[in-house]
């Protein structure tokens, strides 16, 4: 069902691959890698492997495979008859153009013989991958928001910390400011895990003048955002870029955070590695233990929906340095032990809109 090689070579790691995926009747392929290799080779090397079915994935900034963290390697998800009673993937070429999603959607459409809007949400699930680099997300995920019930969870690709250019690829082709948008009808129960290890403290800021364009918050509280982020997390203006990995902040909804990491500041100005809305009032986080707390999302869905046959897992790449800090990546894997997992470390997440220092994990029931 899934397979990892760290061979280097595009041609060698694509068939280690297949000598690990041997089974014929795969309806899908899912595959994350390192930028280490060339994406227009290994899109290619891969849809050769598994001709006849959609092929599709991204390059990322670390990848998961059961309870393994690698890195400049390529992980792979084959979906059989267990998993998957049908899918159809779609390219969308240039995330910024306009009816970029209407004209994904429209092939989805053809396909299935369903409007969009009319869909399921119980019976159908999207995956999004897109380029991590694009500052595209928010306008393609509001504007699926716009046209269908069906959830798209996903992640933006990576580089492996170079952000220099990311790719997506389907077909055997790779694309660069870009999404794929793949539409399945699984054919077991599916469910959704979103955590973010992180704790509400009592402080808020609302952002009463923002650049939503360049992602850039310009004032806190009527006061320039580096002195109001300053002042709510207590320490000096000069500091504070230390405090972003384990003070981001959250739009919460009830008791939800969705988070909105801080990247860099630019003069008093605070640069997000998501959109913060103009008004939008948000809440000052503290980091908790990332393994801790995965661990009791992930026995709380055990309880909900029984074991799991599958598990795709979208880790954001801070969640992963933090986790190599503090010398917990084998301990986060082992959480993985016995759950058929892929996944990768992410420039952002997608769940109902973009998102930052958060795990969306796509879940498949076990039937038996």
């Amino acid at each position: 069902m899934n397979a990892y090689s760290t061979k280097t070579s595009p041609e060698e790691a694509v068939k280690d691959i297949r000598s690990q995926l041997d089974k014929p009747d795969y309806k899908a392929l899912l595959f994350f890698a390192s930028s280490s290799f060339a994406p227009d080779k290994l899109s290619l090397e891969m849809q050769k492997a598994f001709p006849g079915i959609p092929v599709f994935g991204c390059t990322s900034a670390g990848e998961i495979i059961n309870e393994k963290m690698l890195k400049n390697s390529v992980v792979a998800m084959g979906f059989g008859d267990n998993l998957l009673e049908d899918i159809k993937v779609g390219v969308i070429e240039n995330v910024h153009k306009k009816d970029a999603v209407e004209q994904a959607f429209s092939y989805f459409e053809k396909y299935y013989k369903q409007s969009m809007l009319e869909m399921d949400p119980s019976q159908y699930i999207g995956i999004i991958l897109i380029d991590g680099l694009s500052v595209a997300e928010e306008k393609i995920m509001d504007r699926i928001g716009d046209l269908t019930n069906v959830t798209f969870i996903g992640g933006s690709a990576g580089d492996d910390l170079k952000f220099k250019s990311t790719y997506v690829s389907a077909h055997g082709k790779s694309y660069t400011k870009a999404a794929v948008l793949a539409l399945m009808k699984p054919g077991t129960g599916f469910d959704i895990i979103k955590t973010q290890s992180f704790c509400q403290i009592d402080k808020q800021l609302a952002a009463t003048k923002v650049n939503e364009a360049k992602r850039e918050v310009l004032e806190f509280n009527n006061k320039a955002a580096s002195d109001a982020y300053a002042q709510a997390i207590e320490k000096p203006v000069e500091n504070i870029n230390e405090y972003f990995m384990h003070n981001p902040l959250g739009l919460m909804v009830g008791d939800e955070p969705y988070v909105r990491s801080p990247q860099q500041i630019i003069g008093n100005t605070m640069v997000f590695y998501c959109n913060v809305k103009q008004g939008m009032k948000l809440s000052i986080l503290q980091s908790e233990d990332i393994v801790s707390d995965t661990q009791k999302v992930l026995e709380k869905k055990k309880k909900e929906i029984g074991n799991f046959s599958a598990l795709i897992n979208f880790n954001c790449i801070l969640r992963t340095l933090e986790l190599e800090n503090k010398g917990q990546t084998e301990a986060y894997g082992k959480l993985f032990a016995g759950i058929p997992t892929i996944g990768f470390s992410t420039y952002g997440e997608q769940y109902i809109g973009h998102i930052n220092q958060t795990a969306t994990m796509l879940v498949f029931k076990d039937k038996s």
